[in-house]
């Protein structure tokens, strides 16, 4: 397999990436998501995905983030200091294991957190940190991946318990037409205005957000 750099540097890596996260989510005051866009943005990212000693082992995960957040134009002169931690609680874990998942399937950080977010690691906590890495992994790998598949109006559709049917009743969009939209036979992109604003009305989101890229 591929990984995205020399198993030599893992163990440092997830430690810092777990660090990081939970630094994050307990010390700053922005989501663990704008995070990283900030750390995509910054360069950062892409320094760590091609396994960059300096950025993966050679600072802590708070080092990480102050130095990610100095590119981004913000600092500080009173950050939180780095919180010592002997137990593993969900953030730092969820760093962990984003670490460890990109690693491994040598995926970027932009294609992870456009597929999903920040709530979907918090999310895994409680049924997967007391398994493997690689059976938390394989399930993340197959579960992004399916992801991946699905279309945003499908999405956005399922998060919100509706069947295609209902979907269809409540926007008075033909079934046939919601159903080839969602599996990419017709290109939403394509659709009327007036038919995606009736859409995302009913699925709560923004018109721009069921479009694909």
């Amino acid at each position: 397999m591929n990984y995205a750099y020399s198993e030599l540097y893992l163990e440092d890596a997830i430690r810092n990436m777990g660090e990081m996260v939970e630094y994050v989510d307990e010390c700053d005051d922005i989501s663990v998501d704008d995070f990283f866009k900030f750390f995509i943005l910054s360069g950062y990212a892409e320094r760590w995905e091609k396994g960059d000693p300096c950025v993966i082992a050679g600072m802590s995960g708070t080092e990480l983030h102050h130095q990610v957040m100095r590119k981004c134009g913000i600092d500080k002169d009173d950050w939180a200091p780095a919180l010592i931690r002997y137990d593993a609680g969900s953030s730092y874990w969820s760093g962990y294991i984003l670490a460890y998942y990109q690693w491994k399937y040598n995926v970027p950080f932009s294609s992870i957190f456009h597929t999903t977010d920040y709530s979907y690691f918090i999310d895994l906590y409680p049924a997967m940190h007391t398994v493997s890495e690689e059976i938390c992994i394989d399930t993340i790998n197959k579960q992004l991946r399916e992801k991946q598949r699905q279309t945003r109006l499908q999405a956005y559709r399922k998060r919100l318990g509706l069947s295609q049917k209902e979907l269809s009743e409540l926007t008075g969009v033909n079934l046939r037409t919601l159903q080839q939209y969602e599996v990419r036979d017709k290109d939403i992109n394509k659709a009327s205005m007036e038919k995606v604003i009736r859409l995302a009305n009913a699925l709560y989101c923004n018109p721009k957000d069921l479009l694909e890229k």
